[in-house]
């Protein structure tokens, strides 16, 4: 456009250049919505910004911030929910890659869940004690796409289901998760089927109990890791593996902080122990044989080695 600053090249003055306060509008960029769809339409703004209901009175300042907080934290597990319901299906058809390629996103996934444990952690516990009350029995141990998220990586527990007993669909929908092969049943066979030792007795074992670690799983893992080269794409989904449950660590320990940060040892809203109640979760493991696999792994002792004893 004539006379417009946006379409100067870079021999602009550096003040010039530096003090512009605006860009004219390009000719191709959609102005009428009364008929085409819009970005707001598209993702169903009004709907999703008018969700945001503080209960405090008188109303308080950072009650938003929690709010926010706990929704993006369900937006992103019904993400996560999408993506290992595809890496699940995908390994049970042998597509292995597309299964990888679900999995990397949900790591990046956790990575921005984690993050934003930081946010939260700008609330202090004297701006916390001015709506906690407002809670009331509310606490996200009742999220039930956390619990499916749990269940769908193998921490089956059925004591869970009773939590949400008072609606129907969410029950239903774990329920139906309770009893469905975990992320790690489904790797397990997929290595079955690609000829490991796999015990049958995993293959055939009741899923909808918590899985247990199994000596012979360990030793088709050894076989797998004595020669990554040779059983590359065994071992690269088991190291994705060990990346999902380390995340998931991660953001159990941000979570457990975050919370002691900001109510120390009082009792969760929800009825638990609290910070307790989190950090009994850091012993809990999706994928047990995976981690007994690094203590079966035998150092190498290159040729002509006269080294000490390996005590240390």
């Amino acid at each position: 456009m004539p006379g417009s600053t946006d379409d100067a090249g870079p021999d602009l003055d550096p003040i010039t250049r530096h003090t512009r306060s605006r860009r004219d509008l390009e000719e191709g960029i959609e102005r009428d919505f009364g008929q085409n769809l819009s970005y707001g339409a598209y993702l169903d703004l009004p709907t999703l910004l008018s969700a945001q209901h503080p209960r405090a009175t008188p109303p308080q300042h950072d009650e938003l911030l929690f709010i926010i907080q706990h929704q993006t934290t369900e937006l992103w597990l019904r993400l996560v929910i999408h993506e290992l319901t595809s890496a699940r299906s995908l390994l049970a058809a042998d597509d292995h890659r597309q299964a990888l390629k679900r999995i990397a996103r949900v790591k990046h996934i956790q990575a921005s869940m984690t993050e934003q444990w930081s946010v939260l952690a700008t609330l202090t516990p004297s701006e916390y004690a001015q709506f906690r009350a407002f809670l009331a029995t509310g606490s996200g141990f009742q999220s039930w796409q956390y619990r499916a998220v749990e269940f769908m990586l193998g921490n089956k527990n059925a004591a869970m289901l009773p939590v949400f007993a008072h609606d129907e669909e969410q029950h239903a929908e774990l329920e139906r998760l309770l009893h469905e092969p975990s992320l790690y049943d489904e790797v397990l066979a997929w290595l079955a089927r690609r000829g490991h030792p796999v015990p049958q007795e995993v293959l055939t074992r009741d899923v909808s109990e918590p899985y247990r670690a199994h000596e012979g799983v360990v030793a088709a893992l050894s076989r797998i890791y004595a020669d990554p080269q040779e059983h590359w794409a065994e071992y690269e989904t088991a190291e994705e593996l060990v990346d999902l449950e380390d995340n998931f660590q991660v953001w159990r320990f941000r979570h457990l902080k975050t919370v002691e940060r900001i109510i120390g040892s009082k009792r969760g809203s929800g009825g638990s122990s609290g910070v307790p109640f989190l950090r009994r979760a850091l012993e809990l493991t999706f994928f047990p044989e995976l981690y007994d696999v690094r203590s079966a792994i035998q150092d190498v002792t290159p040729e002509g080695y006269h080294g000490g004893d390996g005590r240390g």
